[in-house]
């Protein structure tokens, strides 16, 4: 019987069972092109419309990858691309548009919570950083993206699954990922911002999430970064855990 279960424990590891991931993190700890994480979903229907959401934090100011979904035919079908600090490229279809996000980034990285939503009928494509949108952009009218998605986090794939670039890699953290096959609303988007109730991702859900590490990766508790212990250390008080 103990075989047995240990069996059944095996089998489901190695096929990514979904994961209830709330409170957790992926960590990309370095610079690589060989850590990355493969997101797996059902959905092999063509999209029409895509929205993304994520939370990341990282102090790197080189471009960087946040999200990349490849088909048989196309290696940048749905990439969320950050090209430098406060500057956003969304490409659909191997086509790519400039999406500015409202307030730059200043002072010390802090965790970020990221949507882009993308349609196909209208072509309209629009960033969402920390609950304030963009201006509205055409990006590919007409285009759906169809064929069999491959999806990973801290990776570009320049080819299906795999061709990553070292210099486009991701470093830090990334949590909460949801993908939709349409486009959400601002007033879905704020509520996913902060972290109220909110229907999940029905191509990506975090919190039944079916994935693969590979390389220097780590899930790990979310954690407050850069906070302070200021208010917790003085004379008379001591700081216990």
């Amino acid at each position: 019987m103990k075989k047995l279960v240990f069996l059944i424990a095996l089998l489901r590891g190695c096929l990514g069972s979904p994961e209830d991931l709330q409170g957790k993190v992926f960590s990309f700890p370095e610079d690589s092109d060989t850590a990355y994480v493969k997101l797996t979903t059902d959905k092999e229907e063509p999209l029409q419309a895509v929205t993304v959401c994520l939370r990341y934090i990282s102090d790197l100011t080189r471009a960087l990858t946040l999200f990349s979904l490849a088909t048989p035919s196309e290696d940048n079908a749905f990439l969320f691309f950050k090209k430098k600090p406060g500057l956003y490229q969304p490409h659909v279809g191997n086509k790519v548009i400039d999406l500015t996000e409202v307030l730059e980034e200043k002072g010390l990285p802090g965790w970020v919570h990221v949507c882009v939503t993308w349609e196909s009928s209208s072509g309209i494509a629009q960033l969402w950083i920390n609950g304030k949108g963009s201006v509205r952009k055409g990006l590919n009218r007409g285009r759906s993206l169809q064929g069999k998605p491959s999806v990973v986090l801290g990776q570009e794939q320049d080819s299906y699954g795999g061709k990553f670039d070292k210099t486009q890699s991701y470093v830090g953290q990334i949590s909460d990922v949801h993908m939709w096959d349409r486009a959400l609303s601002p007033c879905e988007i704020c509520a996913a911002n902060e972290g109220s109730y909110f229907q999940p991702g029905n191509v990506l859900n975090w919190v039944a999430l079916q994935y693969t590490m590979h390389g220097y990766v780590l899930l790990e508790k979310m954690v407050t970064t850069y906070n302070s212990c200021d208010n917790n250390n003085n004379n008379n008080r001591e700081t216990t855990c």
